[in-house]
């Protein structure tokens, strides 16, 4: 049996009755329309709100914007891809800045590889709009960031480039806090002595 019933607007709807302790079906509580149950939508979420920051990410290893583009949809494409294996959707995030370090090392390996074998030849000179706007600082803190070990290259990256907090730079590297701790230790006195010897 129904119940026939107009709203506030004059309109008429038939309503169900629950049967006693029973609440009726409200369309907006179907688990079906939860955007966490259609990976589509998360991803669609996270990449707005979490694309153009990641981007930054693998630029501060890549310093490379159209890489650093394609490295972080790289990563987005490898989230859609293992969607369904992952346990525990809440760390996604954590997934994609995984994902994106790991592809900037590889983009800095494929370089380096190249770099060894390329023929020798002799540099451009530097326009007179580079001259100027580059700083001596910065070249030494990047020229000594790259001689040390990548595991410290990437930590001093996710926490003082990145600026992200220690649990989520532990996070992404895989470790825990106290091993971040250690390797920021480290890398920090590397540094330090690298910058000291080249001043």
């Amino acid at each position: 049996m129904s119940v026939d019933v107009s709203d506030e607007t004059g309109r008429r709807a038939d309503l169900a009755p629950a049967w006693p302790g029973q609440e009726a079906d409200d369309p907006a509580d179907d688990p079906a329309d939860d955007p966490a149950d259609d990976p589509d939508a998360a991803i669609r979420a996270l990449f707005d709100a979490h694309y153009r920051p990641l981007v930054r990410l693998a630029s501060t290893f890549v310093r490379d914007v159209a890489t650093s583009e394609e490295i972080a949809q790289d990563a987005f494409v490898a989230l859609h891809r293992a969607w369904p294996r992952l346990r525990d959707t809440g760390r996604a995030l954590s997934y994609l800045r995984r994902s994106v370090t790991n592809g900037s090392l590889s983009v800095i390996r494929r370089r380096t590889t190249a770099a060894r074998y390329a023929p020798d030849s002799v540099p451009d000179a530097p326009s007179a709009e580079q001259e100027t706007t580059t700083l001596l600082d910065r070249q030494a803190v990047v020229a000594a960031l790259h001689r040390l070990p990548a595991r410290q290259r990437e930590v001093l990256v996710l926490r003082y480039y990145a600026d992200l907090s220690e649990a989520d730079a532990a996070q992404t590297m895989g470790i825990s806090r106290g091993a971040l701790k250690s390797h920021t230790w480290r890398a920090m006195s590397a540094l330090r002595k690298h910058l000291e010897q080249a001043a």
